[in-house]
């Protein structure tokens, strides 16, 4: 079985400006959930004449130059990097997204919690979102999610949701957080078909509205 994760140091600091809170808390990643990934990143793979070899959820050994040689795993670090520098701020919200978190809103608080390359692309993050409707605090973290949603939830007697894309993410959580719901949600319909389906997962979907009823569900229980 797999040791809970620890938060980092940073992330914790981040963590503590925020207001306590016995509300119900709904944790959120934004790239493939809250805000498009994928669609935006084969854009910019295509500007550099890369491209994806594959529809299989994963990054290393999916990335390929005109010669189909996939990018080894520093240059794809890299690769990210520069993605990120270039597009945060240019981002479009997934379908739903913004709706559903505003009427969840109304009942938990809603925290984006999400790996970004740079500290320096979150204040370009929160104004991205916001410019979408998308008006909550933004939690930067490196690496699994399990402690820093741990973190979020200390002292909240009220359900906690976690929503994310990656495989990696939601196991640290269930590892680290055992009561938490989680849901699995990827925006691309063809990455959603090739993801994996996690055991213990309350809810697996690419459709926002899907996301709205079971929390809503899951906080009126």
């Amino acid at each position: 079985m797999a040791e809970p994760t620890p938060a980092l140091a940073e992330t914790l600091r981040q963590i503590e400006t925020l207001d306590t809170s016995e509300r119900p808390l709904v944790v959120c990643d934004v790239d493939e959930v809250a805000l498009h990934f994928i669609a935006h990143l084969e854009e910019h793979l295509e500007s550099l004449g890369l491209a994806f070899l594959s529809h299989d959820y994963k990054l290393t050994g999916n990335i390929a130059d005109r010669n189909g040689a996939p990018l080894p795993a520093d240059e794809i670090k890299g690769l990210l990097q520069t993605f990120f520098d270039t597009w945060t701020h240019r981002q479009q919200p997934v379908e739903g997204a913004p709706q559903a978190l505003r009427r969840l809103s109304q009942d938990a608080d809603i925290v984006f919690l999400t790996n970004l390359p740079g500290a320096w692309n979150r204040d370009t993050r929160a104004r991205t979102l916001s410019q979408h409707d998308m008006q909550y605090p933004v939690i930067t973290n490196t690496g699994p999610k399990g402690g820093a949603v741990a973190a979020l939830a200390a002292g909240r007697p009220g359900p906690v949701v976690f929503i994310d894309d990656s495989p990696q993410n939601i196991r640290s959580v269930q590892t680290t957080l055992a009561d938490c719901i989680l849901i699995h949600f990827v925006a691309d319909k063809r990455f959603f078909a090739t993801s994996d389906t996690i055991a213990g997962v309350h809810l697996k979907t690419d459709d926002w509205g899907a996301v709205e009823a079971y929390i809503s569900r899951c906080l009126s229980d």
